[in-house]
């Protein structure tokens, strides 16, 4: 094990790819609920990320003994690196909060995973008991990203936090698993917004705003799949899903240019200062989405590259709080069901990056529709609980 003084290299690596995908949950959130004390924490955890890059940094000038060390090494600075990108960027989304509200352009049906927050109510099966106790994850596919109780907030809490009565808890997970956590939180039937309310204020809408809504949640909804992708392409050292990243990468930067344009078009006779900031913080939006897909692309260029990895990389990534599966399907019984028939996200909180076919054929970020076939490879990420319940659905191992 590569290890410096007090730490190690694997401890440190796991540390910034948790790090890194709590401040992008966070940092979105921050946005969605135009919340700025969700943004100070995400701005601890930057600060948190440049310690950790600098500590990596120490141990590959310090490891580095041969030509080859050096060359392995660099891929880990390289990825570690990338992942301190995915935080600035994460940072960069925080920031909107503190300074404007663009909730009104944000459309949270359009994001496959959706950030909600709940109020623990008295007749909540979930008070008083503990998140290990509740397996919220693998029950309802919905992650705990914080707590705030009276005028504290508990920011990625452990397995031990017991909720409270009166708890406001921030989830994020599958739209389909929203149903199921809101009747344990609350004692009550979900409720979703009136349709017709909605179908009128989709009027007062202009075909430009609809535009920059539907691309920004697009562009939030690929830059967090070419993060999982990114780390896939290493893990299982796929030049194909490399290859998919890259190409998702360059769908990013014509979605960026597209969402200027659009941006630039609603300024057009605007004279109300805050309508102004409004705009700009959507490109900030866009910006930092693209930051984060160059980011996933600068880890999956490892493998494109052919640089051979240490493997204290591939063993960080095994012991982060979120897994990567690769898991051919063996269980016939459920051949030709669909992946929202199966509901794997709310059952597991498996989250299904890429379908390979018996055919070779890929299927990335699959839809509800997709149809589970025989022969097929999924490749997953989700947390370490959920493991073996999908291994259960999908391979038959119990």
């Amino acid at each position: 094990m590569l290890e410096t003084g007090a730490f190690n290299v694997k401890d440190v690596l796991v540390e910034m790819k948790d790090i890194s995908d709590s401040m992008l949950d966070l940092a979105y959130s921050a946005v969605l609920y135009s919340n700025p004390e969700i943004a100070k924490e995400v701005f601890k955890l930057e600060e948190r990320m440049h310690s950790l890059l600098y500590k990596v940094r120490i141990a590959i000038m310090l490891g580095a003994r041969n030509l080859e060390d050096a060359i392995e090494f660099s891929a880990i600075l390289q990825m570690a690196s990338a992942a301190e990108k995915i935080s600035n960027a994460a940072g960069d989304l925080a920031k909107i909060a503190e300074s404007v509200d663009i909730t009104r352009y944000l459309d949270q049906e359009d994001f496959e995973e959706a950030v909600i927050n709940v109020r623990i109510k008295q007749a909540s099966v979930l008070k008083d008991k503990t998140l290990k106790e509740l397996k919220l994850e693998t029950e309802t596919g919905m992650g705990v990203l914080a707590i705030k109780r009276g005028s504290k907030w508990i920011y990625s809490p452990d397995e031990n936090e017991r909720l409270r009565v009166d708890d406001l808890i921030i989830t994020s997970g599958p739209t389909e698993g929203i149903p199921v956590f809101c009747k344990m939180a609350t004692g009550k039937e979900y409720k979703e917004k009136a349709k017709e309310a909605a179908r009128e204020e989709g009027k007062k809408r202009k075909r430009i705003t609809e535009e920059i809504a539907d691309l920004i949640a697009d562009m939030k909804n690929i830059s967090e799949l070419m993060v999982g992708l990114s780390y896939s392409a290493v893990m299982f050292d796929s030049k194909e899903i490399a290859e998919e990243v890259k190409d998702l990468e360059d769908s990013m930067d014509r979605m960026k240019d597209e969402l200027e344009i659009l941006v630039m078009e609603a300024a057009r006779g605007i004279t109300k200062k805050s309508t102004f900031d409004e705009l700009r913080g959507l490109l900030h939006v866009a910006i930092s989405s693209e930051i984060i897909s160059d980011a996933a692309y600068e880890i999956a260029d490892v493998v494109l590259r052919d640089i051979q990895l240490h493997p204290v990389f591939s063993a960080s990534i095994r012991e982060s709080d979120e897994v990567i599966l690769k898991l051919d399907v063996r269980n016939e019984e459920i051949f030709g069901k669909t992946l929202k028939e199966l509901s794997i996200e709310t059952r597991t909180g498996m989250f299904i990056l890429a379908i390979r076919r018996k055919d070779g054929k890929w299927v990335y970020n699959p839809g509800g529709n997709t149809e589970i076939k025989k022969g097929d490879l999924l490749i997953m990420r989700g947390p370490k609980e959920g493991e073996e319940k999908i291994k259960e659905i999908v391979s038959a191992q119990k």
